[in-house]
């Protein structure tokens, strides 16, 4: 049932990161909370980044593993889903960061782990 790849993930990457930046003011985040806007909007800055230095196909400087990037990514998750009741966020405020949050858990459930490329050890042989 995993079936999002690496590939797939890196194609999302951008998109989601400029979504981040943009959403919340095309939605009016902020109403019961001023960081309801600048969560996401920071967030987004921080994906954005991370997808440029991250090792996959569209990764600039590729200098972080794609496992540290799914790690972020999961942070991510839990942060939105937990941040409406930790801040107080209500309202439109508290479903964005619910809908984003649960996701981008999805999305990282569903990554599909890459194929091993490398040979079992062979066993010692008993001389």
């Amino acid at each position: 049932m995993r079936f999002i790849t690496k590939n797939i993930h890196a194609l999302l990457d951008y998109p989601v990161a400029l979504l981040l930046i943009t959403a919340p003011f095309i939605f009016g985040l902020g109403d019961s909370h001023p960081l309801a806007l600048w969560l996401s909007v920071t967030t987004g800055v921080a994906a954005f980044v991370l997808t440029l230095l991250t090792d996959h196909m569209l990764g600039v400087f590729r200098i972080l593993s794609y496992r540290i990037h799914l790690a972020v990514d999961g942070a991510v998750g839990i942060t939105f889903l937990a941040a409406p009741f930790v801040f107080g966020f209500s309202g439109i405020d508290a479903w964005f960061y619910w809908a984003n949050g649960a996701a981008v858990a999805i999305v990282v459930g569903l990554h599909k782990p890459a194929a091993s490329t490398s040979a079992p050890t062979p066993a010692p042989s008993a001389a």
